[in-house]
């Protein structure tokens, strides 16, 4: 995608570029953690549409994307990159109901870490992604039984639509200027997601309070975040944003810790700091290249 932020940042606004990437990392974090206290209220499939529709709502006003005079291929693509990403957020919905979200975001980096040993010849990527199947393996409730099973299955599919989504999202950049592909994908993933988030939640969707924490899911979760990351990759090496981004399951254990109350067993603490370390460790072994 384009460096081009959704969101105008303020010329005054210059913080450190590790600092941007930390507050992407809360921000989307802190998302989830809005999304699930209220998951008693409004259940995943309803919240996840609520995201990603409201999201779109903004993208679209924001960016305003050209809709025609696209190849039949780029609409192909659109219409994939539009589905991995509404199943990547529904299957991660539906794990946070049944996991801690610090747990399900460190299942998750299963994907990102296996598209990264797929497009690696160093033989120290497979040590890396190694370290992360340990950590994943302490996971599964044969390790943890504490675990509820289905989530931690959820999860792991939510990793492989991730991975999708990022093998997707580097034609997206090719196909579509600056942000538009995001705004129009995220338009389709909002349509796939309608009839299940209807049926699984219908009317109390459109109960004004519920519409307004969705918004602030959807900006947490998704603008915002974007806005800032984009700004730290102008002026930080992807390498090293890629380890900043490997802090992403310690800031979601600790977000979800504070709000809600979600504790984690020694085991659950010790495998998301094996898969942090691995998705830290690919990441600095990267060439340091830097976003354009």
């Amino acid at each position: 995608m384009s460096s081009k932020s959704l969101l105008p940042l303020p010329s005054q606004f210059n913080p450190p570029a590790p600092t941007l990437v930390i507050a992407a990392i809360a921000s989307t974090q802190l998302g989830s953690t809005l999304a699930k206290s209220l998951f008693s209220e409004v259940g995943p499939l309803g919240m996840v549409l609520l995201r990603v529709g409201l999201s779109a709502l903004v993208l679209l006003a924001w960016c305003r994307p050209r809709w025609r005079g696209h190849a039949w291929a780029d609409y192909r693509l659109l219409v994939a990159f539009g589905m991995s990403l509404a199943i990547m957020n529904a299957l991660f919905y539906c794990a946070i109901a049944r996991i801690p979200i610090g747990v399900a975001v460190a299942l998750e980096f299963s994907g990102p870490l296996t598209v990264a040993l797929l497009h690696s010849r160093r033989w120290l990527d497979g040590l890396w992604v190694g370290l992360a199947a340990v950590g994943i393996v302490l996971l599964s409730p044969l390790n943890t039984p504490a675990l509820d099973g289905l989530g931690v299955v959820l999860a792991l599919l939510a990793g492989v639509a991730w991975g999708a989504y990022i093998l997707l999202s580097a034609r997206m950049g090719q196909a579509f200027r600056g942000a538009e592909g995001l705004a129009l994908s995220m338009a389709v993933g909002a349509l796939l997601l309608l009839p299940v988030g209807v049926i699984a939640e219908g009317r109390a969707l459109l109960s004004p309070p519920i519409l307004l924490v969705g918004l602030g899911v959807a900006m947490l979760s998704s603008t915002l975040p974007y806005s800032l990351e984009m700004s730290a990759l102008r002026r930080l090496p992807v390498n090293v944003f890629g380890v900043l981004l490997s802090l992403e399951p310690a800031i979601a254990a600790t977000i979800s810790f504070v709000w809600l109350g979600e504790t984690l067993t020694l085991t659950m603490v010790g495998a998301i700091g094996l898969v942090t370390v691995a998705a830290a460790g690919i990441s600095l072994c990267r060439p340091a290249a830097k976003a354009v």
